[in-house]
């Protein structure tokens, strides 16, 4: 995938920050010490960013990404006991409805940090990857 050393890059910079404080913090405080992690890593990112929501070509309202990198991977961080069906959903509606290719959604709450990463089936930089890995489609950790 065009982006897996990308989002293997986050990963790690995710797996320091958890190693390094463990699970129990409110998410608030991962987001800081992830962002200091991908700083030292020189990842490019922008911190809770705004982004408009359309529906049927009208601005209905914004939502804050947590982390927009590279410009064009998303991340979402929780810190919740266990991901849920709904977390995956946020994420992968944020990928829709921001146009990105893909994104990734971290969990600092749980005592190993999950992480999965999540496409946008519907832009055009994965039509043919999801064609030939029809079980992309199947939630997994760390995937």
């Amino acid at each position: 995938m065009k982006y897996e050393a990308l989002t293997h890059k986050i990963i790690g910079c995710a797996m320091k920050v958890h190693s390094t404080l463990g699970n129990g913090f409110q998410e608030v405080i991962y987001q800081r010490a992830l962002a200091i992690e991908m700083q030292k890593n020189k990842l490019e990112f922008q911190k809770e960013m705004e982004m408009k929501i359309f529906y049927d070509g009208i601005d209905i309202g914004t939502r804050r990404v947590d982390f927009f990198v590279a410009e064009f991977i998303m991340v979402e961080l929780k810190a919740v006991i266990k991901l849920e069906d709904v977390h995956l959903a946020q994420a992968m509606n944020y990928c829709q409805a921001y146009n990105l290719p893909i994104g990734l959604l971290i969990n600092f709450g749980s005592k190993s940090l999950e992480y999965k990463r999540v496409y946008n089936v519907n832009h055009t930089e994965n039509k043919e990857y999801i064609k030939n890995n029809p079980t992309i489609l199947k939630s997994k950790n760390g995937n």
